[in-house]
């Protein structure tokens, strides 16, 4: 979730320079550290409201709703019945679930103070949340108009996407690559220009009436060689044989196989494909690597040192046979797990390995000579 306040974390007024250690303490995520300072300034300083409002973000990145909940109540305790508690005690409740009540409040901060960017911020989100996507769009265009912020589009493309209005969606998450003040936030909303372009080609269809293969492909540009909507359940061994061919097919040359377990599976593939093993560790500098495991592995793994070399480098592939639905991303995958019954379907798959927007885009995937 993006809320206007979180985009002024690093605003620069004279006013505001009391903040520099807490601001400075969260973004290099010494969270225990950058809590305490904030709350010495709350202590030190109770009118600087960006503080409250610095804190309850941090509260909120972590999940920690309830004491967010609390520390809208001590600010109504320091502020009196004025929007600021308010629209931090809405914006708690919403994130608690409690989306009728958290509206309520931020209609009540707004009344208080109409000219309040992050009050029509977060009611727009709560809208969204309540299904209630025309107030919702409505609510920030308010914001955005009061207080031009990358979060505010960002939030309005994720609504439209959601609705299949795809092109309307790209104008406002390139307005939120444009109205970005900082790498994380460009780079985001460029993430998410990427999502919405691979969702038009679903179009027609909003992501919800898609396939959980299609909004795999859509989320994070990544292929699977099996569609959900078959009958079978090829066996590990089935779909490293399929993996070949598409390698073969799109012409693919590895220069050595990285495995990141001990399935046996793999002494198949690398003889396919004449290619040496390594261990992932020092690959030469001209190396194409093909990283490849049942599964992506988390951090500290194998898996995660070697496709990490691959995104810096911009050369090799990943493939794993089995894919969660949360954790590291595979470039390409055989069965996207809990999706039930399947089959084998290259050609789908090798659309999505040429979609100008998919995880291969400007990957080198041919050795030299």
């Amino acid at each position: 979730m993006f809320t206007t306040s979180q985009f002024r974390v690093f605003a620069t007024e004279p006013s505001e320079r009391a903040l520099a250690r807490a601001r400075h303490l969260l973004r290099d995520a010494s969270l225990d550290e950058a809590e305490e300072a904030y709350l010495e300034l709350i202590d030190r300083q109770p009118d600087l409201k960006l503080a409250w409002c610095e804190y309850f973000e941090m509260l909120r990145g972590q999940r920690r709703f309830e004491e967010a909940l609390a520390l809208s109540a001590q600010a109504a305790d320091q502020f009196g019945e004025s929007a600021l508690p308010l629209a931090l005690k809405g914006a708690a409740l919403v994130e608690l679930g409690r989306y009728r009540e958290g509206l309520v409040a931020l209609e009540q901060a707004a009344a208080r103070n109409p000219d309040f960017a992050m009050v029509w911020h977060e009611a727009g989100y709560a809208a969204y949340r309540l299904g209630e996507h025309d107030r919702a769009l409505l609510a920030l265009d308010r914001a955005f108009a009061l207080e031009p912020h990358s979060g505010t589009l960002h939030l309005r493309g994720k609504i439209l996407r959601g609705a299949g209005r795809y092109l309307a969606a790209e104008v406002a998450f390139t307005g939120a690559v444009e109205s970005a003040e900082f790498p994380e936030q460009r780079a985001e909303a460029e993430r998410q220009v990427a999502i919405t372009r691979r969702y038009a080609a679903f179009s027609g269809r909003r992501p919800a009436d898609l396939t959980p293969t299609q909004r795999w492909f859509g989320d994070h540009g990544a292929s699977l060689l099996t569609r959900s909507d078959g009958e079978h359940h090829p066996s590990p061994e089935r779909l490293v044989q399929e993996f070949i061919t598409v390698v073969r097919e799109e012409e693919w040359r590895f220069t050595h196989l990285v495995t990141t377990d001990e399935w046996d599976g793999w002494v198949a593939l690398a003889a396919a494909l004449s290619l040496p093993g390594h261990d992932g560790k020092s690959l030469p500098t001209e190396a194409v690597p093909l990283v490849v495991g049942l599964r992506p592995g988390g951090v500290g793994s194998t898996w995660a040192m070697a496709t990490r070399q691959i995104m810096r480098s911009e050369e090799g592939l990943s493939f794993a046979v089995f894919q969660p639905v949360s954790g590291p991303v595979a470039d390409v995958a055989g069965i996207l797990e809990g999706s039930g019954r399947v089959r084998v379907d290259l050609s789908v798959a090798e659309e999505a390995i040429r979609h100008p927007q998919g995880r291969l885009r400007g990957r080198r995937l041919r050795a030299a000579g």
